[in-house]
């Protein structure tokens, strides 16, 4: 597996989860908010180490670039050989429910991904949606 088709297959799982959450965010109520947990996550990071978070816009921003970049390295875990789709699928659920379960104790709040039971069903598929996306373009790469 070259690295480069990994990296390629992960920067493609996760823009799709990116594209789709920003997308869902803007017209479904109920979307889970993954930038503002991304956003609250740099800005306790900096506070403590007593910087001051830059103001919303930017924050969002840097938040969406954060989760691209660690979705990216993330889904690039899928490789390429025959087992990706197995792997894409797993990493993506994985990834889903961590979303879901994860920001309460991380002290970053639960309503972005926990809001309602729809809220959660959106979380989960996203991230399995960005799994398999990974994995299908590995697959292609890997054709070439």
């Amino acid at each position: 597996m070259k690295a480069t088709n990994a990296l390629t297959a992960g920067l493609a799982g996760a823009c799709i989860v990116t594209a789709m959450h920003e997308t869902l965010r803007r017209v479904v109520p109920d979307a889970p908010r993954m930038d503002l947990l991304g956003m609250r996550a740099i800005a306790k990071l900096m506070r403590k180490a007593g910087e001051e978070p830059p103001q919303d816009d930017e924050l969002h921003n840097w938040a969406l670039g954060g989760d691209i970049v660690s979705n990216a390295l993330y889904y690039s875990l899928v490789g390429t050989d025959k087992n990706a789709w197995l792997r894409g699928a797993f990493l993506g659920a994985v990834a889903g429910i961590g979303g879901v379960v994860l920001p309460g104790p991380l002290g970053l709040g639960e309503a972005p991904s926990n809001r309602t039971p729809q809220t959660k069903a959106m979380t989960i598929g996203l991230y399995f949606l960005g799994g398999l996306a990974a994995a299908a373009v590995a697959r292609m790469l890997k054709k070439k």
